[in-house]
């Protein structure tokens, strides 16, 4: 079977889904999708992962009530009740979303498989279908990586696609990793009753993080689960209760190697594979294709999102999200969407896309959120002399009283010559609300003393947090007028 040439095909249905506005209404649209419609996002990363966060916030509760003498209890964690809710919902609009897509719409063909590329404008499902587009775009996502680990393909063992449809609560987790998918599983599964073990081959948690922010949130996850750093997974095996026996081994230690002594037996019912996401370059063929390819796999773009192949940008050829981005955040496939979007609209009017102050959080207990530049890269890249930064605890002001918080921090870290906000750094109680105030101060160019002093900042609120820390830079008095 054989399409003649489309107007615009499009590979991946998550933010890609998205390019097919109302200017395509009287052209040929092509969706092609290997699993399940909508994407990562909507159907196993960003939506489902806070809807389990948030009762599990609520499950913590007691422990934070008495801290300020209300006594209270979680009695019980309806697993299967929470799960049926949220995917419940989820399906529905994933499903509801494909019907649209395949029945509704005349001018759109959904391809329910697997393609690969043929070329720069064309791809080739498993059936024989062929494709040929005058403009195409690779929204294709990533996926899980899965370590080279023995066991590894033991029913028990999840990543994060299939941990939270288990049919019941788990009572021993292991999680394999040390960033914001391990983060966010083991503060849920914790705070739900599971006993998690997190094994994480670094010294600390979230690597990308500033680094006296990953220190202080590293010691917090100590305190509320079982954190073995400096450890790694070595080989799974299944146990006699229906569970698997994990052996784990500092550094890189193996079996063989004369450090069979020291590798340790970890019991658990499920393991959480999160070491970490692959974009799905290889999968649609891309380097056959002739597409250039970052050392990571991920497909290389100009400022325009124009895929790029020899160095030279291949018109009518787009990628965004995962498949391209470094950052792998859905905030950033919206974005880069929005451009492209334009950009096979209006071919002679390109827009380039912005990836300045791009923020990100771990909604995990504590919360984490940062943006722009860490303290050692605004060094490293400006000179310890020029840098000026302040931490400013949520203790030490008058919400924080209030919370009796003993661990959120707020940083800012700025140029020193001229008050520019480099970037900012927060863990605490709704770290990813609070650093906005400093998002927009960095995109739209408002400096430390401006944006501290040139507006009302409401008391006692704990955004007050964020005004003392841009207050406390070593900074030059701004050009905006002071209240």
């Amino acid at each position: 079977m054989e399409n003649p040439a489309v107007d615009l095909a499009i590979i991946g249905s998550g933010s890609g889904n998205s390019l097919v506005t109302p200017f395509w209404d009287d052209r040929r649209v092509v969706i092609a999708e290997a699993g399940v419609f909508g994407g990562t996002c909507l159907n196993v990363g960003c939506i489902p992962t806070k809807m389990y966060v948030r009762p599990a916030a609520f499950a913590r509760g007691p422990e934070e009530a008495a801290r300020l003498g209300v006594m209270q209890r979680t009695e019980s964690v309806d697993w299967p009740g929470m799960r049926d809710r949220i995917f419940g919902r989820i399906d529905a609009i994933s499903a509801a979303g494909e019907r649209y897509r395949r029945d509704e719409l005349d001018n759109v063909e959904l391809i329910s498989q697997r393609v690969r590329l043929t070329g720069t404008h064309g791809f080739a499902a498993a059936d024989g279908t062929r494709v040929e587009a005058r403009q195409l775009v690779i929204a294709a996502g990533s996926r899980a990586v899965i370590p080279d680990i023995p066991g590894i393909d033991l029913p028990q063992v999840h990543t994060s696609d299939t941990i939270m449809r288990l049919p019941e609560l788990p009572k021993r987790v292991l999680i394999i990793g040390g960033g914001y998918i391990a983060a966010e599983f083991a503060n849920i599964f914790s705070a739900f009753g599971s006993s998690v073990v997190q094994v994480h081959r670094g010294a600390q948690l979230l690597k990308r993080a500033d680094a006296e922010i990953a220190a202080r949130f590293t010691a917090q996850a100590a305190r509320q689960w079982d954190l073995r750093l400096e450890r790694n997974v070595i080989a799974i095996r299944p146990a006699d209760d229906g569970g698997v026996v994990a052996d784990i081994a500092p550094g890189t230690a193996a079996r063989g190697d004369g450090m069979t002594s020291a590798v340790e037996q970890i019991a658990a019912d499920v393991v959480l594979v999160a070491t970490g996401r692959t974009p799905n370059s290889d999968r649609v063929g891309a380097a056959e294709a002739g597409i250039d390819l970052h050392d990571d796999g991920r497909i290389a773009v100009d400022a325009y999102q124009r895929v790029l192949s020899g160095g030279a940008p291949v018109p009518g050829l787009y990628a965004l999200g995962d498949i391209s981005s470094a950052s792998q955040l859905k905030h950033v496939a919206n974005h880069e969407a929005r451009v492209v979007a334009h950009n096979l609209e209006h071919p002679h009017d390109l827009r380039e896309a912005h990836h300045q102050a791009i923020p990100a959080a771990v909604f995990t207990d504590p919360e984490v959120a940062q943006v722009g530049l860490t303290e050692a890269e605004a060094v490293a890249a400006f000179g310890a002399e020029q840098i000026t930064a302040k931490l400013q605890a949520y203790g030490d002001t008058a919400y924080g009283w209030a919370l009796e918080d003993q661990s959120g921090v707020f940083k800012v870290v700025a140029d020193r010559r001229d008050g520019r906000i480099l970037g900012a750094h927060v863990m605490g109680y709704q770290a990813s609300n609070l650093i906005q105030v400093v998002i927009s101060a960095m995109s739209f160019g408002i400096d430390a003393h401006s944006a501290a002093r040139g507006q009302y900042w409401i008391h006692p609120a704990l955004m007050e947090v964020a005004e003392n820390a841009l207050l406390g830079l070593d900074v030059p008095v701004g050009e905006r007028p002071v209240l």
